[in-house]
């Protein structure tokens, strides 16, 4: 079993804190738990689809994270129209899972990174009682951080598995 020392720097939230810190803290913790599964692997291994019959990988989950990130804190949060980085290809909720030979793992991690930077900004002069319309409802900052928080942790129980199955890497 591998025994890397991380490279990602991944802080556990504070168990003292307001509303606000604790919300960004845990977000942040479930980030840096996706980038840590990624971590060292080669191009090939984040592409790897290693628990059959499924076609996820490493690398559709930060893609799909990236439309994640971009639908709540752009789309949502913050009225801004932008199109999809990777277009779902039929089926309901599944944007970047789908690989493309033209994009990189570099070019998603950046993708993804640039979309956590945009998500931050847009969060960070806004009270998390502030609302946005959501499909003929409002939405509050303080469900889109909990919604987020259990996209990434659902997402990162995927990761670890197809981690494990790539290289026996366990644990984080």
């Amino acid at each position: 079993m591998p025994t890397r020392p991380p490279r990602v720097e991944r802080q556990r939230p504070p168990t003292t804190a307001d509303e606000t810190t604790t919300l960004e803290a845990w977000l942040d913790f479930y980030r840096d738990t996706l980038a840590l599964k990624c971590e060292g692997l080669d191009e090939q291994q984040l592409r790897t689809a290693s628990a059959p019959p499924s076609e996820l990988t490493l690398l559709g989950l930060v893609q799909h994270m990236t439309e994640v990130e971009r639908a709540w804190f752009r789309r949502t949060l913050a009225g801004e129209d932008v199109a999809s980085v990777y277009p779902s290809t039929g089926g309901q909720h599944d944007e970047g899972f789908s690989l493309l030979d033209e994009v990189s793992a570099e070019q998603a991690m950046t993708a993804w990174r640039e979309e956590i930077a945009v998500a931050k900004r847009n969060c960070a002069s806004r009270a998390l009682d502030s609302t946005a319309p959501f499909h003929g409802q409002e939405v509050s900052l303080r469900w889109i951080y909990t919604h987020m928080i259990a996209e990434y942790a659902r997402h990162d129980g995927h990761a670890d598995l197809l981690r494990e199955r790539i290289d026996g890497d366990t644990g984080v």
